[in-house]
C-alpha cells in the first residue's frame, strides 16, 4: 500500500535513509539523521504543497518517495527532483516502480512541467528503474561528490510532465 507520509512515518524512513548514509554512496550525506530531521522536511514539502510518500507493507514503512524543488529562483517553478529509498530487503521487488508511478501520477496533477532524478554512478539498478519509468539522462557530472574516500560521478534523468502548450 502507498500512502501520504505522515510524521508518525518520520523515524521509520530515518532508518531506511541512515542505512544509505552509512553503508553506501547513494546519498552525499555523511551524518546519520533523526525522526526530528525527516518530519522538517515533510513539513517543508508539506508547505511546498509537494508529495511525500511511503510504501506499508504489513504495517511497516519499507520505503518512501518525495519531490522537492529543484532550485530556488522562481523561473525553475515548473521542475522538481525526485527521490526514491525502500529498505534494502525491498530492493527489486517492485517498490521502487510503484512509488515512483504514484509520484509521478500525483505530480502530473500539479503545475508542474519537468521531474529531475540524480543518481550517484555507477548504480545499474538505480538507472534501471528510472529508464523504465521513461526518464532520459541528461547529463552527467565527473566526480563532483567525495565519501568513503572515493570521488562519485551523479547523473541526472528527467521527465517531461506536460506539453508546454498545456501549462499555466
Amino acid at each position: 500500500m502507498i500512502i501520504e507520509a505522515l510524521p508518525k512515518h518520520a523515524g521509520a524512513i530515518a532508518s531506511i535513509y541512515n542505512h544509505y548514509i552509512q553503508h553506501t554512496t547513494i546519498t552525499f550525506e555523511t551524518e546519520s539523521v533523526g525522526a526530528e530531521d525527516i518530519a522538517c522536511r515533510m513539513q517543508d514539502f508539506a508547505k511546498a504543497e509537494l508529495p511525500w510518500l511511503v510504501a506499508i507493507e504489513n504495517e511497516q514503512v519499507i520505503g518512501y518517495a518525495y519531490a522537492s524543488k529543484w532550485k530556488g529562483r522562481c523561473a525553475y517553478q515548473y521542475s522538481v527532483e525526485a527521490t526514491v529509498y525502500l529498505s534494502p530487503s525491498f530492493i527489486s521487488k517492485g517498490w521502487g516502480t510503484k512509488l515512483y508511478q504514484n509520484l509521478l501520477s500525483q505530480l502530473r496533477t500539479k503545475n508542474l512541467h519537468a521531474v529531475i532524478c540524480g543518481i550517484a554512478l555507477p548504480n545499474e539498478t538505480s538507472v534501471a528503474l528510472h529508464e523504465k519509468l521513461g526518464m532520459e539522462k541528461v547529463a552527467h557530472f565527473k566526480q563532483v561528490g567525495r565519501k568513503f574516500d572515493q570521488w562519485i560521478d551523479v547523473g541526472y534523468w528527467q521527465l517531461l510532465l506536460n506539453h508546454e502548450d498545456e501549462m499555466l
